[in-house]
């Protein structure tokens, strides 16, 4: 499977790297954006797990989160990323999961769809699953706008530790 980066007009999207970890917890550690994913902000033990996840799902399985930064500058807006974190919910995910979030200073500007469109057809294109997948806390609104803009529909409600979530699936591009 494929590594190299993916670009856009605005963004460069790459493979999470351990470059990035001085970004990783400036952002983990922002409750603004951690609050509809995690309720809290992270420490960096559990960011510096969460980079080596990150890096073992790329090894693992051929796929994984990418980095998401400004083609001019370089500057950290976020990630987007292609999961099989085989996740204990009922109805379990038989799909590629879709993940993505962005600093809370790049948010509003359109990165997160421009980024989440360019992950979505290279899945499309790659990995040619029928489907993909994402979950969203409910009172995330600005994700739930999000997942809709790029064809993700709701087919469930679940619990996920502890906290109810949204299941969304968007059907491959042309299938």
């Amino acid at each position: 499977m494929s590594h190299a980066p993916l670009t856009t007009d605005r963004l460069v999207l790459r493979p999470v790297g351990v470059g990035d970890l001085p970004d990783l917890t400036t952002l983990w550690k922002n409750e603004d954006f951690t609050r509809h994913i995690m309720g809290r902000a992270l420490s960096e033990e559990e960011i510096w797990f969460r980079l080596l996840r990150d890096l073992g799902h790329w090894t693992a399985v051929g796929y994984g989160n990418w980095t998401v930064r400004l083609r001019e500058g370089g500057d950290y807006v976020g990630s987007v990323g292609v999961f099989d974190y085989r996740r204990d919910l009922d109805p379990p995910f038989d799909a590629p999961e879709l993940g993505w979030g962005m600093a809370p200073a790049f948010q509003g500007r359109g990165y997160a769809a421009e980024a989440l469109t360019t992950v979505l057809d290279w899945v499309d294109r790659l990995l040619a699953a029928p489907r993909t997948v994402c979950m969203i806390a409910p009172e995330n609104l600005a994700s739930l706008k999000l997942a809709a803009r790029v064809g993700y529909r709701a087919y469930a409600t679940a619990t996920y530790k502890d906290h109810g979530v949204q299941l969304f699936e968007r059907p491959r591009a042309g299938a």
